[in-house]
């Protein structure tokens, strides 16, 4: 059960995360939500679907990491073997809430950070510092504000992006029976991805209208990231191969 404070320099003054990476961790996921503002770092190592929020009933985007739900094809020991951190990880424990604050006799709904206090990263006990000795934010604070703002801006330009990928009937479902090798097959269901041909077949005003707003870009980088799905099988055919050896 998460137990959420507002970060701030002097109750959490000597707050450390753990920034290396285990099933301890929750790492060992076979899939994490992913944002607009980051399919361009996201589309050169992992594969992009949609799928449906169960609760909601909207669309999300997610990155595929294996073929089963607790299986994290990235995750070797400690390591996350990639060039790029999906923001939903690289967040860790934190997110951003809101705080109603008078700023110049007015009063808005500012963005704060917020900390999981129960977090396996921060029962940890060691890792990287939050703020520094004198206060201020470290690097690491510095790090994770900038990933936060990603999340933000990415899950507001993820609704309109996606209803407007809905509302020309892009977003089709998908079927992935892999097989891995003479003994081993998977099957994935409940995916979705952007359908090439209907993609292909809009006419000037829509295509206009997505280019425009600036989802066409987002659509070309969710087809394009598809291709890493073998990069998924090499790594999970390696895997096969070290069991039966």
């Amino acid at each position: 059960m998460a137990r959420y404070e507002l970060l701030n320099n002097i109750t959490h003054k000597d707050l450390r995360v753990a920034t290396r990476f285990g099933r301890e961790f929750g790492d060992d996921i076979g899939m994490v939500l992913a944002f607009p503002t980051e399919f361009a770092e996201l589309q050169r190592e992992y594969p992009i679907f949609f799928r449906k929020d169960r609760e909601s009933g909207q669309w999300q985007a997610v990155a595929l990491l294996g073929f089963d739900a607790k299986e994290n094809l990235f995750l070797q020991g400690e390591r996350w073997n990639a060039a790029y951190l999906p923001g939903a990880i690289a967040k860790g424990p934190f997110l951003i809430g809101f705080q109603e604050q008078h700023i110049e006799g007015e009063l808005r709904r500012e963005p704060v950070v917020h900390v999981d206090m129960d977090h396996p990263r921060i029962q940890a006990g060691d890792g990287e510092a939050v703020f520094l000795p004198q206060g201020g934010n470290s690097a690491y604070l510095d790090h994770i504000s900038t990933v936060l703002r990603g999340i933000r801006d990415g899950v507001d330009a993820g609704q309109a992006m996606y209803a407007a990928f809905d509302q020309f009937e892009l977003i089709q479902p998908v079927s992935l029976e892999i097989t891995l090798d003479e003994g081993h097959r998977v099957s994935l269901s409940g995916l979705y991805n952007i359908d090439r041909d209907r993609l292909a077949a809009l006419d000037a005003e829509k295509l206009h209208a997505l280019h425009r707003a600036g989802y066409l870009e987002g659509a070309y980088l969710v087809l394009a990231s598809v291709h890493n799905l073998r990069r998924l099988m090499a790594e999970k055919q390696r895997r096969l191969r070290e069991t039966a050896q």
